[in-house]
């Protein structure tokens, strides 16, 4: 999960800088000529992926902020609370595992792919950090 001092999406923020770093455009016009052409394509498919990304860290970050109120020090943990919060922690699990997924085959991805020299004046694009890793423990 992202550190409190780092902007949510982060992760997604560095794969869209690297898409527009490789095609040479920004990511809206990419994903609208992504749109028009067959999903079997690989600009299709890496910003399917950019989007993937994005809906999972934006999941993080409200299911992190719904758990904050759901635990604030003023709230009475109830019943009914206590089914909020598990369900909570849950999906934030879920959207971990989702945005890494995702981040780990995107980033593998754009790191073999390299711009043709002469079509743009961008220098490559620097490498996408790993997204940070959730600590789990077993319950079981």
């Amino acid at each position: 999960m992202p550190q409190p001092d780092t902007p949510s999406h982060a992760v997604s923020q560095l794969v869209a800088e690297r898409i527009e770093a490789l095609y040479g455009q920004p990511l809206a016009e990419l994903e609208a000529l992504a749109d028009t052409t067959p999903d079997t394509t690989l600009l299709a498919a890496l910003t399917g992926n950019h989007s993937d990304l994005a809906l999972a860290e934006s999941n993080i970050a409200f299911q992190l902020q719904r758990l904050r109120e759901l635990t604030a020090p003023d709230r009475e943990i109830s019943r009914f609370s206590a089914g909020h919060i598990l369900d909570c922690a849950r999906r934030i699990a879920e959207s971990v595992a989702t945005r890494d997924a995702y981040a780990k085959s995107t980033t593998a991805v754009l790191g073999g792919l390299r711009r043709v020299p002469g079509l743009g004046t961008q220098p490559p694009a620097p490498p996408v950090p790993a997204a940070p890793t959730a600590t789990t423990s077993r319950t079981r």
